[in-house]
């Protein structure tokens, strides 16, 4: 007994050895900066010098502040992007999913654009969107259309920015949906079929139930992601588009903070912004236990 619990000793030693280097991180990176900037929001500060605490004086200018409430306006906005992605991902993952030659290519090409840099992508529709020499208005001109300045114009700054970022993730959503897709029983098309189902049938009674696990961590993932898009915009729009149509939540921080050098109330627009998303993945999660169901 004496040995083997000298052996145990020895292997919760080594266990606590590799764990300490990942729990470190998470407080030095994590954990211990979220708490300063928490208490920074309670702070009139320069990001150098004192932190002079004013109790809630910046939540108070924040929710009086109209350029807080636009960025929040164009974040919302951009999420619309979140459900059409949702569908075409799907439909793309079924096309993708057929026993047909080329599909393994086009899953290559359609993952591509995950594993690029972002801030290179940033720039490439940058480029394509350009009112005078871009490749979006160069194919609607074969069809007759003149294209609008599509960064420049506060009509057209966000849906621009939206298809990027649809087409951006596209790919992911996709691989997540073939997955789930190829671990359906086979047996239930079969049943479905010799039942007489139509195509709408099965994919509402068998698909869509079978990959609502997916569905369910893109739409949480990408809400979060879609809650603190900064890239994109800080470089295809880096003052925030005309009349500051495309500035988004984590962008006006990031303004206030490096730019005006008010890290104090920076930080309380960053603790509103994760309140915020906490409280939307805490619904998500709680809708998504209440209407969860497995099919017998």
């Amino acid at each position: 007994m004496k040995t083997k619990s000298k052996l145990y000793r020895k292997e919760y030693f080594f266990a606590y050895l590799f764990v300490l280097p990942p729990v470190l991180g998470f407080l030095i990176f994590a954990l211990f900066p979220a708490a300063y900037s928490f208490y920074g929001a309670f702070t009139d500060w320069d990001g150098l010098g004192r932190m002079d605490f004013i109790g809630l004086d910046n939540f108070k200018s924040i929710f009086q502040d109209e350029l807080f409430y636009k960025a929040m306006y164009n974040t919302f906005f951009l999420m619309i992007g979140i459900p059409i992605g949702l569908v075409l991902s799907l439909m793309l993952a079924m096309a993708l999913n057929r026993n047909v030659p080329g599909t393994t290519t086009f899953r290559v090409i359609y993952y591509v654009p995950v594993i690029s840099s972002l801030a290179a992508i940033s720039i490439l529709w940058n480029w394509a969107y350009n009112g005078d020499y871009g490749l979006v208005n160069q194919v609607l001109d074969l069809f007759g259309i003149h294209g609008p300045n599509w960064l420049a114009n506060k009509h057209t700054v966000k849906p621009a920015i939206m298809i990027m970022s649809i087409w951006k993730g596209l790919g992911f959503s996709m691989l997540l949906y073939l997955a789930a897709l190829q671990s359906v029983p086979r047996s239930y098309y079969e049943a479905a079929e010799l039942d007489g189902a139509n195509a709408f049938h099965v994919l509402r009674n068998i698909t869509w139930p079978m990959v609502r696990p997916v569905t369910f961590f893109i739409v949480v993932t990408s809400i979060i992601g879609g809650s603190q898009i900064f890239t994109e915009i800080n470089i295809m729009t880096s003052t925030g588009g005309p009349e500051y149509s495309s500035a988004s939540v984590v962008f006006y921080i990031w303004q206030k903070a490096f730019g005006n050098l008010q890290m104090g109330y920076a930080s309380a627009m960053a603790v509103i912004l994760g309140v915020f998303i906490f409280i939307v993945t805490l619904v998500q999660f709680k809708w998504n236990e209440r209407n969860a169901y497995e099919i017998d």
